[in-house]
C-alpha cells in the first residue's frame, strides 16, 4: 500500500488461480510497471532526498521502455503511457538539472501524441472534421510540450537556448557546435516534435518560421552520428527533405531510404511506410505504393527476433492500412514511375514518418 498525498493507493495484486499461466505471465510485468510508477510518484511527492529522486530518474531514463516497445496491445499502452509521463514530470519538477529525464519526456510525449492522438485525428478527417481538428490541435500542443523538454535538455547539457537557435544562421551554428555525439538523442527528440507540431497545425506561422532551425539541428545530428538508432535520422529525412529550402535531389532522398533500410535491417517497417507516403505519393506511383504497403501489412510483428519493435511496427501497420484505405485520395490513377509527376512543392507531411520507436 502506498500513500500519495492524501490518497492511499493499493496496487492490484495477481491471483494466479484465476488466470491461466500464460495470462499471468503476460500481466505480471504490467502490474510491476504500475507498482513501480506508483512508488516513484510517491517518492516525487514526498520530498525525499535528491539522491533518491535522481536514482529514480536515472532508472526511468535508461532505456527501460522495452516493456512498452514489446507490447502487442496498443490500446493497453495508450492507457498506460499518460500515468508514466506524469510520474516523470513530477520527478522533472524536482530535478531541474537532469537532462536524460528530459530526453525521455520529449520522446514519450512525441510518441504518445503521434501514435494515439494524431493517428485518431487523421482517421476522423472524413467522418468528423470538427473532432479531427480538435484532436490535431491537442496533438500540436503535446508536440510543443515535447519540444520544450528537448530544449530544456539542450540547455542543461550544453547551454543551448531557444534564443540562440532563433538568432540567425551564425549564432545557431555556434550554439549547435557545442553539441557532441552524446547529445544526438536530445537533438533528435527536439527536432522531431518541433517538425510534427508544424505538420499538425500548418497555420501557426510562428512555428513554420522555425523550419530552418529544425533543418540545422537535423544536419548537426547527422554530422555527429549518422547511424544513430538504426537509421532513424535517415528515416526522418525522408519526410523532411521535401520542405528544405531549395529542395533535395531525388537521389539524396533515395540514399536516406537505403541507409534507413540497411541500418534497421528491414525490421522497422515505418521506413517503408514513410517511403510510400512521402515519396511514392509524390511520384503518383500507385503500383509501387500498393506493393510497398501490402508488404508492410504482411510483416510478422510477432517474430521473436524483432520483439523490441513490436509496438512500433503495429502502429506502422495501422498507418499503412489507413493509407491504403485513402489511396484514391492520394493517388489519382495507376501511374508508373516513368509517368510520375514531379512534386514542385512538397507540403509538409512529417506526420507520415513519425512512427516512433516507443523506446527500446
Amino acid at each position: 500500500m502506498t500513500q500519495v498525498g492524501l490518497v492511499t493507493i493499493t496496487p492490484p495484486t495477481l491471483r494466479p488461480n484465476l488466470l491461466s499461466s500464460d495470462a499471468a505471465g503476460r500481466m505480471a510485468p504490467r502490474f510491476a510497471l504500475l507498482q513501480t510508477a506508483v512508488v516513484l510518484f510517491a517518492v516525487a511527492q514526498s520530498g525525499c532526498s535528491k539522491l533518491i529522486l535522481t536514482k529514480a530518474a536515472d532508472g526511468l531514463s535508461s532505456g527501460t521502455g522495452g516493456a512498452f516497445a514489446r507490447d502487442d496491445d496498443p490500446e493497453f499502452v495508450r492507457d498506460a503511457i499518460p500515468f508514466a509521463l506524469k510520474t516523470m514530470e513530477s520527478l522533472a519538477d524536482q530535478l531541474p538539472d537532469h537532462a536524460p529525464l528530459r530526453v525521455s519526456l520529449a520522446s514519450g510525449f512525441t510518441s504518445y501524441s503521434y501514435a494515439f492522438i494524431q493517428a485518431d485525428a487523421d482517421e476522423l478527417d472524413s467522418t468528423n472534421a470538427k473532432k479531427a481538428a480538435e484532436l490535431r490541435h491537442r496533438a500540436k500542443r503535446m508536440y510543443v510540450r515535447a519540444r520544450d523538454y528537448g530544449l530544456q535538455g539542450l540547455q542543461i547539457s550544453r547551454g543551448i537556448t531557444l534564443e540562440d537557435l532563433r538568432k540567425g544562421d551564425d549564432a545557431r551554428g555556434a550554439a549547435l557546435a557545442k553539441a557532441t555525439k552524446d547529445d544526438v538523442p536530445l537533438l533528435y527528440w527536439t527536432l522531431v516534435p518541433w517538425a510534427a507540431a508544424i505538420a499538425a497545425e500548418k497555420r501557426d506561422l510562428a512555428l513554420v518560421g522555425d523550419l530552418p532551425i529544425i533543418a540545422a539541428i537535423l544536419d548537426r545530428a547527422i554530422a555527429l552520428d549518422p547511424d544513430w538508432q538504426e537509421g532513424s535520422l535517415d528515416e526522418f529525412s525522408l519526410a523532411f527533405d521535401g520542405v528544405r529550402s531549395g529542395g533535395v535531389k531525388p537521389e539524396q532522398t533515395k540514399a536516406h531510404y537505403d541507409r534507413a533500410l540497411q541500418f534497421s535491417h528491414g525490421a522497422r517497417v515505418s521506413v517503408q511506410v514513410s517511403w510510400a507516403e512521402n515519396v511514392l505519393v509524390a511520384k503518383q506511383d500507385k503500383t509501387a505504393f500498393e506493393k510497398q504497403l501490402n508488404e508492410v501489412l504482411a510483416f510478422d510483428t510477432d517474430n521473436p527476433q524483432w520483439r523490441d519493435l513490436r509496438l512500433a511496427n503495429l502502429i506502422a501497420q495501422r498507418r499503412a492500412r489507413y493509407l491504403l484505405t485513402h489511396e484514391e485520395d492520394l493517388i489519382a490513377g495507376r501511374i508508373t514511375p516513368q509517368d510520375s509527376l514531379a512534386s514542385g512543392s512538397h507540403e509538409l507531411s512529417i506526420r507520415s514518418s513519425l512512427v516512433m520507436q516507443l523506446q527500446q
